[in-house]
């Protein structure tokens, strides 16, 4: 079984007031978070997308293949695209935000040892029932994640395929809590 992971690092964070990925939460940069909770080793190719020289810069010291997004402006649709497109061969890949600070890797243990044991099905990190991030997909749906568009992710490709779904706990909610405004 090969897994890759697709870590989303192009938001503009115009409800931030910029780039959030290097404010500190905790006194740790949300980037260098997200490494330390989604390491690369975890998988057999992971990639960071992003539009920011500086990010890319560092995905790739940490052994995450930089992919560069020029259409950022296209929303997370982009994104997918992208990242995926690196990662065809893979027999599922994990789609994550980078500013959800406190997820914690246990919890991405877990989500990737669920997916290995149900192969054929979505498996998303949620808490008491509420469907979260990240999401790890089967390589059946890799064509319709291909196809979105707009500032769309795989919510969407989730509610077609509700059949396919299964949660695996976080450790608390605040793993599945993203950082929008600096408040």
């Amino acid at each position: 079984m090969k897994l890759g992971a697709v870590l989303m690092a192009s938001g503009a964070g115009r409800r931030f007031g910029g780039n959030k990925l290097f404010y500190p939460v905790d006194g740790v940069p949300m980037i260098q978070r997200a490494f330390a909770n989604l390491p690369a080793e975890l998988f057999d190719r992971a990639c960071v997308v992003s539009c920011y020289p500086e990010i890319l810069t560092l995905a790739g010291e940490r052994g995450y293949l930089p992919v560069p997004n020029p259409n950022a402006a296209q929303g997370q649709s982009a994104s997918v695209r992208l990242g995926l497109g690196e990662l065809l061969d893979m027999d599922g890949v994990m789609f994550c935000v980078c500013d959800q600070p406190w997820l914690k890797v246990d919890s991405v243990k877990r989500l990737l040892a669920d997916f290995s044991a149900h192969p054929g099905c979505i498996c998303s990190l949620s808490w008491k029932g509420e469907r979260g991030s990240p999401a790890v997909f089967p390589r059946v749906l890799f064509p319709e994640l291909l196809s979105l568009t707009g500032d769309r992710g795989g919510g969407g490709v989730i509610r077609a395929h509700r059949d396919l779904l299964r949660l695996v706990e976080a450790g608390g909610a605040e793993e599945l809590r993203d950082v929008d405004t600096r408040a």
